[in-house]
């Protein structure tokens, strides 16, 4: 029997880590880890910046995918999927923990993690075979919105009494899970006009939360 030819042996798993757009995927799960670790200190004010700049890489991979040439069918193929698993970190698994740490780990809390989670995991799923309703329309919620959403709102927890801001917290961890699986139409943000709002959003964001743990 023949040989395969070498040629025709898939690439390496490392190989696409050298590919710009997944180098900055890759960034933002760094973002999200330290989220996570910070979120777990219960250091809310760090977790919040790591989520915000989870969200800038998410964004920015894309960008640097659709201007970068030479890239072949696989790299685009891999890049997609690294990305919607990376989605599921980001914006699933990381505000879960947020709300399991801000409620001092409650098991009356471990429904709205789960939801949140499975949610993610649904919506993923379902756009990773159907695809966008249009060019610049999804169906649900997309997940980034749970990251960019969620450091707004812990802002004005931050004036609420503490035995009813982890319940606030709660209600809208299971808001944005519904919408995210909603059979409602929303926006893609598409364009440099919308990623230059998103930097700014981010640069805020982290100002104001770096305030926060400067006045500590």
């Amino acid at each position: 029997m023949a040989k395969p030819n070498s040629t025709d042996s898939p690439p390496s798993i490392l190989s696409f880590a050298k590919d710009l757009p997944n180098i900055c995927s890759l960034a933002g799960l760094l973002c999200a880890v330290l989220a996570i670790y910070f979120a777990l200190r219960g250091i809310f004010a760090a977790a919040m910046i790591g989520l915000v700049w989870a969200v800038f890489f998410d964004w920015s991979d894309g960008i640097i995918a659709r201007r970068l040439t030479g890239r072949n069918d696989k790299q685009r193929e891999f890049g997609g999927q690294l990305d919607s698993l990376i989605d599921i970190v980001s914006f699933g698994v990381c505000p879960a923990i947020v709300l399991l740490s801000y409620a001092n780990f409650s098991p009356w809390f471990l429904p709205g993690a789960f939801i949140i989670v499975a949610a993610g995991v649904l919506r993923l799923s379902y756009f990773n075979v159907f695809g966008l309703v249009d060019e610049s329309t999804y169906l649900g919620l997309a997940m980034d919105n749970n990251a960019i959403i969620l450091p707004f709102v812990f802002l004005l927890l931050g004036v609420v009494t503490q035995p009813l801001a982890p319940i606030l917290l709660y209600i809208l961890i299971l808001l944005l899970a519904a919408l995210n699986v909603a059979p409602i139409k929303t926006p893609k943000f598409i364009g440099l006009k919308c990623y230059y709002v998103l930097i700014a959003y981010t640069l805020v964001m982290s100002l104001l939360f770096g305030w926060q743990l400067y006045s500590c």
